[in-house]
């Protein structure tokens, strides 16, 4: 059995781990809350821009509007754009990304290749073998739509010049502060076919009136397409960084738990080892007692 300094020292060193584990589930569940109001501030922008793209894109003829729209006849490349966390302790956040990632495209029809987005992510991947072809990591801890267009366009690029014929997304969807899921949304070609499964979540409801637009539509899209891909990678890291947040807010708690009921535990058992250390002591100088006693009997008797 350990000895009662060594149970201190253990102890202490517990304590201390409790203590930065509690500061970052404090910091944790501030960022997810400006997180959360990032998130919820791109809907109206989001819904707007879906409403007047559907609109335009649904009119006849969409696959010659703009090559975005365009199915590909034969699919040879796909490009998966992979958003994860730049940190750790997260807990499971970044591993189970990663593994749903595998799991979607493993054996998949045609060679994927990747843009990690976030360090942690790339270096799983990196450790599998993957074929990453650019790679943002560090983002500011807010970013902005100019600090994550650059996603986004470099996606529209490699669809248009077809050294990709479909771009998907993979990042971790906000539920809520105990719930984040992994999710595959397909990027390009934009599917215009309702809402669902899209960057915005409002109910839209829209009229049959038509609407004129200026300048022409051809050039409503060169500008509305490439902008609202770009918003939809801009709103997908948003969804994962209240997702990493709470992850991090969530498994620092547990850990900050599990380290007071480890304080618990480890303050029993030393009470242990000192009661059994002051019961020693006690046993130690009764016998040093008794000892004397029977020495100074021995001398008591000798002398008579």
């Amino acid at each position: 059995m350990a000895s009662a300094r060594e149970m201190r020292l253990r102890i202490r060193s517990v304590k201390n781990i409790s203590q930065v584990t509690r500061a970052l589930q404090a910091v944790s569940a501030s960022n997810v809350r400006k997180a959360i109001a990032a998130l919820v501030a791109t809907r109206p922008y989001a819904t707007k821009a879906w409403q007047v793209l559907t609109h335009v894109a649904e009119q006849p003829g969409r696959e010659s509007l703009h090559p975005l729209l365009t199915e590909r006849s034969e699919i040879k490349n796909t490009l998966v754009v992979v958003i994860s966390g730049d940190r750790g302790l997260a807990g499971a956040y970044n591993t189970n990304l990663i593994r749903f990632l595998v799991r979607k495209f493993a054996g998949y029809q045609t060679p994927v290749h990747l843009i990690a987005v976030g360090r942690k992510g790339r270096d799983l991947l990196l450790r599998r073998k993957y074929k990453i072809i650019a790679d943002f990591s560090n983002l500011p801890a807010a970013p902005s739509f100019k600090d994550v267009s650059a996603i986004g366009r470099l996606a529209v690029e490699e669809f248009l010049t077809g050294e990709a014929d479909e771009v998907f997304l993979v990042y971790t969807n906000f539920i809520n502060m105990v719930k984040q899921e992994p999710t595959v949304k397909r990027l390009l070609p934009l599917e215009v076919g309702g809402g669902e499964g899209r960057v915005e979540t409002f109910e839209m409801h829209r009229t049959p009136a038509a609407y004129i637009y200026e300048p022409a539509e051809g050039e409503i899209l060169d500008e509305i397409i490439p902008r609202f891909t770009a918003l939809q990678v801009y709103q997908a890291i948003l969804e994962s960084l209240a997702s990493e947040h709470a992850a991090r807010m969530v498994a620092m708690r547990n850990a900050t738990d599990n380290a007071n009921e480890l304080v618990g535990a480890l303050q029993m058992q030393y009470n242990k080892v000192r009661q059994q250390a002051i019961t020693n002591d006690m046993l130690d100088i009764a016998g040093g007692a008794e000892a004397l006693s029977q020495a100074s009997q021995s001398v008591g008797g000798d002398n008579g």
